[in-house]
């Protein structure tokens, strides 16, 4: 389908896609299997200057929105899931900053990230708060002109190869969700480290670490937005950065139909093409128009963010849900159509079928979705009657 996108936009999706299939595709495999962060694909999207499409031009990046970043993060996921989140996990540490940041901590933190030289991540979850985001138990104590930190946060996407980090503490634990404050970490401050690393089921080239703050001593001017301002700066990131969740899931299924059609036109089974079976071909069909359908969904949700809307929860959440959904079933029957050998390693599409089970947890279960999209669809109806 046409989606009439810009000549720049036209120009981040010709370039992402060069590196996905030149630089990307080549490791994809060596990355999976060692779990090793892959800093040289990191170094191909960088001087590809993929890092900065959606960071305006003040702070050194393109000057697009969240549907350049969506183009960027799906082309990438064709080739792996699990490099492209170099990127998506950047964006989403970077725009917490971007949406609630002071002009000071803009030009201190934004253009490294938008060059790619230094990438961010962003720390919510915790041992005992998941979907249950206001339900975090670090603590932020206010000591003088600094904030002491306390906690652990887990399964934080760019790990410990990020440098900039954005994350979220309890300062009153009385007020619930309202007691919550947003902070800027640095890699290196005293008093933080990195715990655990997970060994994953699928997106094995991305790092995912345990964030450790101990007495970890921070500046006011590291505060993010207002105090109790915490769980308001995270909701709106999710607002912005799941439709980067649903390229990313939009790309893996590509990814996966790309292979499928290829291995169906070539495998011979019968004395003939298996792309001449019409049980495949059908299958092929629901695959394609469930991506494209992904695709205008995801599309129009970071449309409708760039357009400067207040709030788009319900948008955003049906781009990421659907996308999700779509990926895990599309990835599976790719399986399916590769047979025997879908199910080795040696074929791509049992690591698209891991890669994607993510997408239908991370940045809130697809469960939590469906809560978000019915609770906004009852309170549109209340403002109807």
């Amino acid at each position: 389908m046409n989606y009439f996108l810009t000549e720049q936009q036209e120009a981040i999706q010709e370039v992402a896609r060069q590196v996905a299939n030149d630089v990307i595709k080549p490791i994809r495999a060596k990355y999976d299997e060692s779990a090793e962060f892959p800093w040289e694909a990191v170094k191909g999207m960088k001087e590809a200057d993929l890092f900065g499409v959606y960071i305006p031009e003040e702070y050194g990046g393109m000057g697009g929105g969240i549907l350049d970043l969506v183009i960027a993060v799906e082309e990438l996921s064709r080739a792996c899931g699990g490099v492209s989140l170099s990127l998506a996990a950047t964006a989403l540490g970077v725009i917490p900053i971007m949406l609630y940041g002071t002009e000071e901590q803009k030009k201190k933190y934004i253009p490294e990230c938008a060059s790619g030289d230094k990438l961010a991540a962003f720390g919510i979850t915790e041992p005992t708060a998941g979907s249950d985001a206001g339900g975090i138990i670090s603590t932020a104590t206010e000591d003088g002109d600094h904030f002491i930190l306390n906690g652990t946060k887990q399964w934080i996407t760019n790990g410990e190869v990020a440098e900039v980090y954005t994350t979220v503490f309890m300062t009153d634990r009385q007020k619930g969700a309202r007691g919550a404050t947003a902070f800027i970490v640095e890699k290196g401050t005293p008093g933080f480290s990195f715990g655990k690393h997970y060994d994953k089921m699928g997106i094995r080239a991305s790092a995912t670490t345990e964030l450790v703050f101990e007495d970890c001593k921070v500046p006011k001017e590291n505060m993010l937005g207002k105090r109790g301002q915490g769980f308001m700066v995270a909701m709106k990131t999710f607002d912005h950065a799941r439709p980067g969740v649903a390229a990313q899931a939009l790309g893996i299924a590509q990814g996966a139909l790309d292979e499928s059609l290829r291995y169906a036109k070539d495998r011979k089974q019968f004395g003939k093409s298996i792309s001449s079976f019409q049980g495949l071909q059908f299958m092929l069909a629901d695959m394609a128009t469930y991506i494209e359908a992904s695709r205008a969904l995801t599309y129009a949700a970071a449309k409708a963010i760039d357009s400067g809307q207040d709030r788009f929860p319900k948008e955003s959440s049906m781009s990421k849900l659907l996308s999700s959904d779509v990926a895990m079933k599309v990835t599976t029957d790719a399986v399916q159509i590769f047979g025997g050998y879908g199910y080795m390693k040696e074929y791509p599409v049992e690591k698209m079928m891991r890669d994607a089970k993510i997408t239908q947890i991370y940045e809130g279960t697809n469960q939590i979705q469906r809560s978000v999209i019915a609770q906004n669809l009852l309170k549109e109806l209340l403002k109807k009657s």
